[in-house]
């Protein structure tokens, strides 16, 4: 259990420091004036981008987790649907409990402020607190992330300079993908930076407590 903690720690530290630098930002600002400080700068590049990667959450990285089926390994597939199963459940109740207004029903009473909206998005008005799009992001990639963790350890690459260089560079890779996932929300004004921040936090929390709770049945691991 030691190795994959050290394994994964670079994930988690680089999500920790991303997490207090939001917190910071949170605290020295207002939320719509944050909110236009983080998505005052569009680019038609930027626009695409964050456009169709955005939608990656929405049905294609379900199927990206069935390609192990292919391979016969169907761990991460059952492993990563119990998380978002019990993420998404934790996700609907406090969205529609908490309720609160998207940035484009908030702005309307800015008659100063302008929000930057991309053409051909589906804007939506309700139940913005928190992001199901961060949390299915980083419950993606926070999976991917342990489950190479567990590779590494199992596989007995810890003597291997270079197979741990990759896996650091892996576990940076995957953060920063889940990064711009949860940023996509908000450069495309569908949630503020809090509803991203606790939408992150569930799909970071939730893989973590199913590891350490289900490891042994979920992953059929060993571990001391």
């Amino acid at each position: 259990m030691k190795q994959i903690l050290k394994t994964l720690s670079v994930y988690v530290i680089a999500y920790f420091i991303l997490l207090m630098i939001v917190f910071g930002l949170q605290y020295a600002y207002p939320k719509a004036e944050l909110h236009m400080l983080l998505n005052s700068y569009h680019t038609s590049i930027q626009d695409i981008f964050f456009k169709y990667y955005s939608m990656m959450a929405e049905g294609p990285i379900y199927v990206i987790v069935l390609l192990p089926l292919l391979w016969k390994k169907i761990k991460f597939t059952i492993f990563f649907a119990l998380c978002e199963l019990s993420g998404g459940g934790v996700l609907q109740i406090l969205k529609h409990t908490i309720c609160t207004d998207r940035p484009v029903s908030v702005f309307e009473q800015y008659q100063n402020m302008i929000l930057p909206l991309v053409q051909g998005v589906d804007m939506h008005h309700g139940n913005s607190f928190p992001s199901g799009h961060a949390s299915t992001f980083f419950v993606f990639f926070t999976c991917c992330a342990l489950y190479i963790a567990c590779h590494y350890k199992l596989n007995d690459y810890q003597h291997d300079r270079w197979a741990k260089m990759l896996v650091c560079a892996t576990m940076l890779s995957f953060f920063v993908l889940a990064a711009l996932g949860a940023y996509s929300r908000v450069y495309l004004s569908q949630h503020f930076l809090s509803d991203v921040c606790v939408g992150s936090l569930i799909g970071f929390v939730t893989p973590c407590l199913m590891f350490y709770f289900g490891r042994h049945k979920i992953l059929k691991l060993k571990i001391e």
